[in-house]
């Protein structure tokens, strides 16, 4: 199924709330950020981007319990708050939704709108599809659900070059990819409900 077959899927939905609601899920580096981005430019001004990143917990927060080196795992989020921002998408007329800033490696509240002009949330993240609570009260939400299939070997490979890209050396990205960045992938992997569309 290539995007164009994909946005014309979304397209013919019957909405069983106020909005379509796409979950574009996987695991890390397999995809899902430009594949949700090219889909929400297919699909043109009715659609919008949601991702899951805004919920990142602060770095504070994870410093507190002892997270900051599992960031990005599932107990790094929050959750709860997500699944309830997801049922407000679904459900009411203007949202008001966080952000992630990469480069300041932080969440900025209030930085983008699902205006009562959007009819389909386009929906990007990890543990979309994650069976366990609270993940798993996204289920019944989406309208379609799509996983992204990627070799772990490959994912090992495209973890790596990404803290290359980010200025670390050989053996640190390597540790930063084995140590956090794959278990998260595995578990993705192993412990996911299985998707409407498998690309």
């Amino acid at each position: 199924m290539n995007l164009t077959d994909l946005a014309t899927r979304i397209s013919a939905l019957t909405p069983t709330a106020r909005r379509r609601l796409v979950a574009i899920a996987g695991p890390p580096a397999s995809g899902k950020s430009t594949l949700a981005s090219d889909l929400v430019a297919a699909l043109g001004p009715r659609a919008v981007l949601v991702p899951m990143d805004g919920f990142h917990l602060d770095n504070r927060l994870l410093d507190a319990r002892g997270l900051r080196p599992r960031k990005g795992a599932p107990e790094t989020f929050d959750a709860d708050g997500f699944v309830a921002m997801i049922r407000r998408i679904a459900n009411d007329d203007e949202v008001v939704l966080p952000v992630f800033d990469r480069s300041r490696d932080l969440a900025i509240a209030g930085a983008e709108v699902v205006s009562p002009k959007t009819d389909i949330a386009v929906v990007e993240g990890n543990y979309l599809l994650l069976n366990r609570p609270p993940w798993s009260q996204l289920h019944p939400i989406w309208d379609l659900s799509v996983s992204l299939d990627v070799p772990l070997e490959e994912l090992e490979q495209r973890l790596i070059q990404r803290w290359l890209d980010h200025g670390l050396s050989a053996t640190d990205a390597t540790a930063r990819a084995q140590s956090n960045d794959l278990p998260n992938a595995r578990l993705v992997l192993e412990q996911s409900v299985r998707a409407d569309i498998r690309l």
